[in-house]
C-alpha cells in the first residue's frame, strides 16, 4: 500500500516491532470499548515528540524535551479512557520497576514512561477506561511478533469523522507499518481516533469518516461540509461555558484524537528524534482531514534505539511514509461495533 516508488531503495515490512529492540502489547476491552497499548524500550531509547492537536492529554513527557535531564525512556503508553487513562502508567512503571529497568538514582529505580491518551468514553462505556492493572497485563503481553491491528488495545474504541456525533461517525482503530532501507528500519504505529476523516492520499478517497446519514454509506467529508454548510462552531462568539465546547443547540462535539509512534533503529539525539517525530506529522495531514483541530489531541512520539547511522532526513522520510500506511491501516483493518460501521462494510467510498 505504500508509495514506494517515491522511496528508491525502502522495501515494506510489517509493524513497529520490526525495529530490533522494541516491543509492542496491548490490553483491550471489548466489551466496555476502550484499552491501552504499551511499547517497551529495553534498557531505554532516546525520545523525540511533537504535538500539534489542540485538545492533548500527556503524561511525564518532559523527558521527551532535548533539554531535559533524562537521556531515555524506558517505555510509552498509549490509552484509551480520556484523563482518567492516564492513571495507567502507573501499571507500567510498577512492570518495569520489577524488572529493574528504569533510571537509577542511588538505591531507587524510576521507570520514564510518557504517556498520551485518546477520548473513547463515547464508544461504549464511559465507566470504562484503562487501569494499571490493564496496563500491566499489556505489558506481559508485549513481544516483537507482529503487532496486533485493528480493535485492539488503544484503538479499541477508535471512531472517525465526528462532526455529527457519533450518530453519523466510523470506526477506526490501530495500524502499524514499518519500511527498511539497507540497515535502517523506521517502524510507526498510529491510533486513529480523528474528528475528521481518513482519506488515501493516493487517490483523494475517503476511507473513512463522516457518513450522510446514521444509517447511510455514503461519505460526504467533513471538509465539504464545513464549507458548505453553516459551521457548527463558532469560534468568535464568546468562551463556551467551562467543561463544554461550543457547538450547535450548545452540543459538545466529541473530543478526538490521533496519537503516534516512530521507532527506529538509526543512532538519533533528541534534537534529531524530534524532527523526525515532526516529519511524521506531515503523514496525519495527508491522511486525516481536517486534521490537528481543536477537538484532536494529536501527538507523535520518536523512539531511537540502535547505532545504525543514518541522516535525520531519510529517517524522517521513511516516518512519514511509515505512519501513513499505519494510518490507513488503522481504518481498513477496523472492525464495525454496534452503530459504527467500519470501512470494510461499505460498499461506497466518495472523494473529499
Amino acid at each position: 500500500m505504500l508509495a514506494y516508488g517515491r522511496m528508491p531503495g525502502a522495501r515494506p515490512a510489517s509493524s513497529l516491532t520490526d525495529v530490533p529492540g522494541f516491543r509492542v502489547g496491548h490490553a483491550t476491552d471489548s466489551r466496555g470499548l476502550t484499552g491501552c497499548t504499551v511499547v517497551l524500550c529495553g534498557d531505554g531509547a532516546v525520545p523525540g515528540i511533537d504535538v500539534r492537536g489542540l485538545a492533548a492529554g500527556l503524561r511525564d513527557t518532559g523527558p521527551c524535551e532535548p533539554a531535559h535531564l533524562v537521556p531515555v525512556v524506558h517505555a510509552l503508553l498509549l490509552s484509551g479512557g480520556s484523563a482518567y487513562g492516564l492513571d495507567a502508567a502507573a501499571g507500567v512503571m510498577a512492570f518495569l520497576e520489577q524488572q529493574r529497568i528504569g533510571f537509577r538514582l542511588r538505591d531507587a529505580i524510576v521507570p520514564i514512561v510518557p504517556a498520551a491518551i485518546l477520548f473513547d468514553l463515547s464508544a461504549g462505556s464511559p465507566r470504562a477506561r484503562p487501569t494499571p492493572a490493564m496496563a500491566r497485563r499489556a505489558c506481559r503481553a508485549a513481544s516483537s511478533r507482529r503487532v496486533l491491528q485493528g480493535n485492539v488495545g488503544a484503538g479499541t474504541g477508535a471512531s472517525v469523522g465526528k462532526m455529527h456525533g457519533l450518530r453519523r461517525a466510523m470506526k477506526s482503530g490501530l495500524g502499524s507499518a514499518s519500511l527498511r532501507s539497507g540497515a535502517l528500519v523506521v517502524g510507526a504505529l498510529a491510533v486513529v481516533n480523528a474528528w475528521g476523516d481518513v482519506i488515501d492520499p493516493r487517490t483523494g478517497s475517503i476511507v473513512a469518516g463522516l457518513r450522510d446519514r446514521p444509517d447511510g454509506s455514503g461519505l460526504p467529508g467533513t471538509t465539504r461540509e464545513l464549507l458548505r454548510a453553516a459551521p457548527p462552531f463558532h469560534p468568535g462568539a464568546g468562551a463556551p461555558a467551562p467543561g463544554r465546547a461550543p457547538g450547535r443547540g450548545g452540543a459538545t462535539p466529541p473530543p478526538s484524537t490521533t496519537l503516534g509512534v516512530v521507532a527506529t533503529n538509526a543512532r538519533l539525539t533528541k534534537v534529531e528524534a524530534t524532527s523526525v517525530a515532526k516529519a511524521a506529522q506531515v503523514a496525519c495531514a495527508r491522511c486525516i482531514a481536517p486534521v490537528w483541530t481543536r477537538f484532536d489531541g494529536d501527538v507523535v512520539f520518536c523512539l531511537s534505539r540502535g547505532r545504525v547511522r543514518a541522516d535525520a532526513l531519510v529517517v524522517g522520510a521513511l516516518a512519514t511514509e511509515a505512519m501513513q500506511e499505519a494510518i490507513l491501516r488503522a481504518a481498513l483493518l477496523a472492525r464495525g461495533v454496534a452503530g459504527l460501521p467500519a470501512a470494510r462494510d461499505l460498499d461506497r467510498r466518495a472523494a473529499p
